[in-house]
Parts: structure tokens; sequence; C-alpha cells
């Protein structure tokens, strides 16, 4: 496999894994920093970018919550965005560093862009808690 196309692959995973796919960028990555002569920076890079990415379109998505709430191809759940949305009224944003946690995160993204988070503060903490776990997960394969 090219270089281009693994790193491409590994974008897509994570990018999918931020949203409603039930996707885990986690194997994609230690399998990569297992097996790839790739430098795991870039892989850590890459996978982060994909994956703020994703959010990024789970925060867009909850810009328009009223218009496609409703939709059944919408990225949460009725139940699990109201609840991440009261999570998000009670922490504020720094309910953002939890959005690398499976089930929840992907809501609080949402509710991020439904309660209206200034774009720059929502990628800083996004950024921050999604390349955190990446190098988290780095340090624990490669050790």
């Amino acid at each position: 496999m090219s270089d281009l196309a693994l790193l491409a692959g590994l974008f897509l995973t994570a990018f999918a894994a931020a949203t409603i796919l039930p996707m885990q960028s986690e194997a994609a990555l230690v399998g990569l920093l297992l097996t790839s002569d790739q430098s795991p920076w870039l892989l850590i890079a890459v996978a982060s970018a994909g994956n703020v990415l994703g959010s990024t379109v789970n925060w867009l998505l909850g810009r328009a919550i009223e218009r496609f709430r409703d939709r059944p191809w919408f990225p949460a759940k009725a139940d699990a965005l109201d609840r991440a949305q009261r999570w998000y009224r009670r922490w504020g944003k720094w309910s953002l560093l939890l959005s690398w946690v499976p089930v929840v995160g992907d809501p609080l993204t949402v509710a991020a862009g439904v309660l209206r988070e200034p774009l720059p503060v929502f990628l800083l903490l996004v950024a921050a808690a999604k390349t955190g776990r990446y190098l988290i997960l780095a340090a624990l394969t490669l050790n």
C-alpha cells in the first residue's frame, strides 16, 4: 500500500469515527504504529486532523439542529443530545475535553454547535482532547 493511501485511510477512519459511524480510530492508529514504518508523529497528526474535522462536522450539524434534528441520519439521538446539552450547560466549554470519550463525545460536539460555542474555542479544546488521547495511546503502544 502506498504511503499516501495509508495516510488517507487513517485520516478517513479517524474522520468517520468522530461521527455517528461505529468505527474505532484507535485500533487503526495502533495497528499502523505497530506495523508501519511511518513516523509516529505523522500518524498522530493525520489521525488528529481527521478526528477534529469529523467533530467539526458534528458542530456544524449542531448549528443547524432545528432544521435536521428529526432526520434519521442526524448524528445524535434525541435522548443522547438532551443529555449532552445538560452536561454542556453544566460544565460549559470545558466538557469538550471529553470529546474523545466513546458514546458521550460525539453528542457533546453536537451540543457545542447547538449552544453556539465559538468555533475557535471549540477547535482548540477538541484538538487538545483528541490529540492528547492519541499521544497517550501512542506512548502506551510504543513502550
